[in-house]
């Protein structure tokens, strides 16, 4: 028996574990959004809300990786030394 986490159409569907290798960080980002507004509203039952949580920690390790990536890429582009951006300096 299985429960369905969206009851909206337009929102995103949820994947199936470990299927974020292949999606972007907005996609990933977008449907740990839908995830958190579907918990918050309180109307999901309980296995769907665990359902619901584990899927967001997938997701939030993938984008928290994601984010490691860009960032290693930012440091060798910058010599290993991350530069504030220009409004942050004028702050």
């Amino acid at each position: 028996m299985s429960k369905k986490l969206n009851s909206d159409p337009a929102s995103p569907a949820p994947a199936a574990p470990g299927a974020t290798a292949h999606r972007s960080f907005e996609e990933a980002m977008a449907e740990l959004a839908a995830l958190v507004t579907q918990m918050e509203s309180g109307q999901l039952p309980l296995e769907a809300s665990v359902a619901a949580y584990a899927r967001g920690s997938e997701l939030v390790k993938y984008c928290a990786g994601q984010l490691d990536k860009v960032e290693s890429q930012v440091k060798i582009l910058e010599g290993d030394m991350l530069k504030p951006f220009a409004d942050e300096v004028q702050a």
